[in-house]
């Protein structure tokens, strides 16, 4: 594995436990793509530094089972600002 991946894969899983963050979070931060912040934390992490793997990977679990939760409130923001705009007629 290049060097330059290794680094990237831990500094993708400090980001991570540091700021409690999601995939897609990690993603738009480092530029990448979903996949490949999936595959360096669950994958390439776990052969440089497995006990980073595990923390990132519980920060990744936690916010998977919460995604539901997220998705719902994202839900009903939309639908109370769509409300606001219709009720102000803009």
């Amino acid at each position: 594995m290049k060097d330059y991946i290794e680094e990237r894969a831990v500094e993708i899983a400090d980001y991570i436990i540091e700021n409690n963050a999601t995939v897609r979070q990690t993603a738009k931060q480092f530029r990448i793509s979903k996949s490949t912040v999936h595959k360096d934390v669950t994958e390439r992490l776990l052969q440089i530094n497995p006990s980073l793997a595990r923390e990132a990977r519980k920060v990744l679990d936690m916010n998977k089972s919460e995604r539901h939760i997220r998705g719902g409130m994202a839900t009903r923001e939309k639908y109370l600002h769509q409300h606001e705009c219709k009720a102000s007629g803009l």
